[in-house]
């Protein structure tokens, strides 16, 4: 569905919504163009504003199927570019993905959303608070969007930084609990979609600020250059968490096995302790008829105290040697 539609004027919104057909006539005046919003349109709604603003039939079919990686394509004059928005779930220690298209042409720029992910309405608001930045036309409204969804990965890694330092804790505790290794391998998961959703960005925004793009004043440049600073921090620190969860993991696995080892060597170091009393029950149960010692009064005794002194010599034994 539009969820706004509106003119620009000398960097000014004019007031109240126009329709679909009185905007795609207004934007062509100089110093105009039209800023429509729509959010998961049917293929028949975007249909009609594609028919309006003469959209390429292969960028109507990826804005409306929005299953699409971060890209920029240029459609004779006019730009297709392809966002990919995240949102934390701190319940849940997931990430939920969306998605924007933004088509930016000549008088007017068509930004179709997908997902509960950055919502444009506060975007929408900060850049009529700027009307020399709107007054730039379509790309002002193509680097705000941009601008916000970038802005929007901030709160998602600091989210998941949050998940990674829990797990380097866990893993590391000596308190015997839950094994981390299905958490870890849940967040690396969320880090690799994040990853598949920020780093192929970079592309876009290098040919925003070096290429000569229709549409795409040099005065935006700057801003765009801004917004590639930041993914490029993005991207650096998404990456830092899949190797810092590929260490907890190998960490993980080899302080299992030496918990494993210990278990052994205690387990062995018993059975050791235990074989005394069981090999002297083994000799005296196997019915000899001359064994002098079983007539002899303290031959009981002695024996039980014999099986006792060298439990306690192994027991003592096994204990300087960490096996116990």
């Amino acid at each position: 569905m539009i969820v706004d539609c509106a003119l620009y004027e000398d960097g000014r919104r004019r007031p109240g919504q126009v329709s679909l057909t009185d905007a795609a006539a207004e934007c062509r005046r100089a110093d105009a163009f039209v800023w429509i919003g729509l959010y998961e349109p049917t293929p028949e709604e975007f249909d009609s504003v594609g028919r309006e603003f003469d959209l390429h039939e292969l960028a109507v079919e990826d804005a409306i199927k929005a299953h699409q990686r971060p890209k920029l394509e240029v459609y004779g004059e006019s730009l297709f570019v392809v966002l990919k928005t995240a949102r934390y779930v701190d319940e849940t220690e997931t990430v939920e993905f969306g998605e924007i298209q933004v088509f930016v042409g000549d008088g007017f720029a068509l930004v179709v959303r997908h997902g509960e992910a950055s919502a444009l309405a506060e975007t929408r608001k900060r850049m009529e608070a700027r009307p020399d930045l709107v007054a730039l036309g379509p790309a002002a409204v193509l680097y705000a969007v941009v601008d916000r969804v970038v802005d929007d990965y901030v709160p998602v890694t600091n989210g998941l930084d949050n998940d990674v330092h829990e797990v380097e804790l866990q893993v590391f505790s000596d308190e015997y609990g839950a094994n981390p290794v299905e958490r870890i391998y849940k967040l690396k998961r969320e880090v690799i979609e994040l990853q598949q959703a920020t780093e192929p960005l970079t592309e876009p925004l290098d040919r925003l600020v070096g290429e000569e793009l229709p549409w795409i004043v040099p005065e935006t440049r700057p801003y765009f250059r801004d917004v590639h600073d930041h993914v490029q921090r993005v991207v650096a620190r998404v990456s830092a968490f899949n190797q810092l969860l590929a260490s907890a993991l190998e960490a993980n696995l080899t302080r299992v096995t030496v918990r494993q080892n210990e278990d052994m060597r205690k387990i062995s170091a018993w059975v050791a302790i235990a074989a005394v009393p069981t090999m002297v029950a083994g000799i005296y149960g196997m019915n000899f008829e001359h064994m002098p010692e079983l007539g002899w009064r303290w031959g009981y005794p002695a024996v039980l105290l014999g099986i006792l002194a060298v439990c306690v010599l192994l027991y003592r034994a096994f204990r300087r040697s960490g096996w116990l």
